[in-house]
């Protein structure tokens, strides 16, 4: 059961207010898009070149920016080849004191090779001469001790086996072997006694 339309004076019909929401709603929107785009097509399209060059005083400002940093770059290069230069120089110093070094060790090492040579001859020469007084006969011995510095017949004679010194200080002056004795005592005497 549907219910009767009753149709009264005052209803108006739906269709009306539809179409008018919808009227103004398409009116809005053509306002708002030519409110929109009406600068847009006003302004007339400039080239892309325009666009992409700066202006004048900005070209300036980079010409200057980039001489500057030009400079830079350069002052840079000539520090870095100066700090080759001074490291070139220092390896090369290295390699002379290396080699200095080198040879003052191998001069070092000869030196201490011929003064043990020399030790070794000066130490056979002193024993040789030390028998040679030692075999002597004692008066002979003292004359020569008697013309010796006290100091070098003291040496002589503390090399020399007990029996053959007191043969030689006998024969010597008493002046002359107390001179030696006092030599020899002295020689020890500041050695450390342990």
């Amino acid at each position: 059961m549907s219910r009767p339309r009753i149709n009264t004076p005052n209803a108006r019909p739906r269709g009306g207010v539809l179409a008018v929401i919808s009227l103004l709603m398409i009116g809005s929107a053509a306002i708002r898009i030519g409110l929109e785009a009406g600068p847009a097509f006003a302004k007339p399209a400039k080239p892309e070149a325009e666009h992409d060059e700066p202006a004048p005083s900005d070209t300036r400002d980079m010409q200057v920016l980039l001489t500057e940093l030009l400079r830079r770059e350069e002052r840079v290069k000539q520090k870095e080849d100066m700090l080759r230069e001074r490291e070139n120089a220092l390896k090369i110093a290295g390699q002379a004191i290396e080699m200095r070094m080198a040879a003052l060790e191998e001069a070092e090492e000869s030196l201490r090779t011929t003064l043990a040579l020399a030790d070794r001859a000066a130490e056979h020469d002193l024993t040789r001469l030390t028998d040679v007084y030692q075999n002597m006969k004692p008066k002979d011995a003292a004359a020569l001790f008697e013309t010796m510095d006290p100091t070098f017949a003291a040496g002589f004679l503390s090399r020399m086996s007990p029996d053959a010194a007191a043969g030689v200080l006998a024969g010597l002056s008493p002046e002359a072997a107390y001179t030696i004795s006092v030599v020899m005592a002295g020689r020890n005497a500041s050695a450390p006694q342990e």
